[in-house]
């Protein structure tokens, strides 16, 4: 669902005030995962990343849905059958994937799992699916279907065949249990990007910010601004790498899950705040949205900022990032 255009800018100076920087590049989640931890000494330093690497595994052994022994797989497998108990950390999650659903009526949805991958973005598409086939595609998705029980901790599916899957929305979660941890743990500063769903805190060893370049989506080796991270976590949802046009048209590989039909109009979103959970959930649902929607809707949460690039090259961004450019050339 999602294509990253983010890129860390790390200061070159590695060891300052008696701050060491560690980075360590890894699979997790089936994506890749970069740790970079800020501590005394090296071995304090990767040590950290270790239980980074632990926390994220334990979160992925609860949520996959690839994986059938999971909570989450238990939840699919018994889809039309009967709820499931789950944990109340795997309840919580789905809770605040639900209220998402709601807050944007459909643009982002857990069950999106289920849906049939009738659009091809790896060049094979000669036409365009049918309108009755993309209808087909999206039967079993619907977060209405879904069915919390808070007093038992169950989950329930009430269609055979529904699946959900938490895909980069986990990730997002998995990036901020670890800055949680890491803080209780204390480590000031250090950062958890689980494919470009970025949660930090503190700051470089050298006093300064962590600097996120966002790429500018027509010319992949340029970044149209570099911005210091002064909040805790950043995300960009995009598709200039994945998508079809049909009769002039640019259709995304990020699909609408209430019509099973791409999203169109908006290359990338990026949100800035608290919470990478919360920005994963909020760049793909304004993706689906499309600009004067997605504009509308974050403005609703005044504590995340956000950059916005529509299809023709027009950005649109918070103020509170004082970013001038208006417009890119494609």
């Amino acid at each position: 669902m999602k294509k990253v255009l983010l890129l860390l800018l790390l200061s070159p100076v590695l060891i300052a005030n008696a701050q060491v920087l560690r980075n360590r590049t890894t699979k997790l989640m089936g994506s890749r995962w970069q740790i970079t931890i800020v501590a005394k000494d090296s071995l304090t330093a990767e040590q950290n990343i270790d239980v980074v690497i632990a926390e994220v595994s334990r979160i992925e052994n609860l949520i996959s849905d690839w994986k059938p022994e999971t909570q989450i797989g238990q939840v699919n497998s018994n889809a039309g059958i009967k709820p499931v108990k789950v944990k109340k950390e795997v309840f919580d999650l789905t809770k605040r994937a639900l209220n998402l659903s709601r807050l944007t009526d459909g643009a982002f949805d857990i069950s999106f799992a289920a849906m049939d991958r009738i659009w091809k973005f790896d060049g094979s598409m000669t036409a365009m699916p049918t309108p009755e086939g993309i209808k087909r595609s999206v039967e079993k998705v619907g977060y209405k279907n879904i069915i919390l029980d808070s007093v038992h901790s169950t989950i329930f599916l009430k269609l055979k065949g529904m699946k959900i899957g938490f895909g980069a929305l986990g990730e997002g979660y998995a990036a901020d249990k670890c800055r949680k941890l890491m803080l209780a743990k204390g480590i000031k500063a250090g950062i958890v990007n689980g494919s470009g769903d970025m949660s930090t805190w503190g700051r470089q060893p050298d006093g300064s910010y962590w600097n996120i370049g966002i790429t500018n989506p027509f010319k992949e080796d340029t970044i149209i601004t570099a911005i210091p991270l002064k909040q805790s976590a950043v995300v960009t949802s995009g598709s200039y790498e994945k998508f079809v046009v049909f009769n002039g048209k640019r259709y995304s590989h990020i699909i609408n899950p209430a019509t099973g039909y791409p999203a169109t109009g908006l290359i990338s979103v990026s949100i800035f705040g608290p919470s990478a959970e919360r920005a994963n959930g909020f760049s793909t649902s304004m993706m689906v949205l499309g600009k004067d929607a997605a504009l509308k809707f974050i403005k609703q949460f005044p504590a995340y900022h956000y950059i916005i690039i529509t299809d023709e090259g027009q950005i649109f961004s918070s103020p509170q990032l004082h970013f001038k450019k208006h417009q890119l050339n494609k």
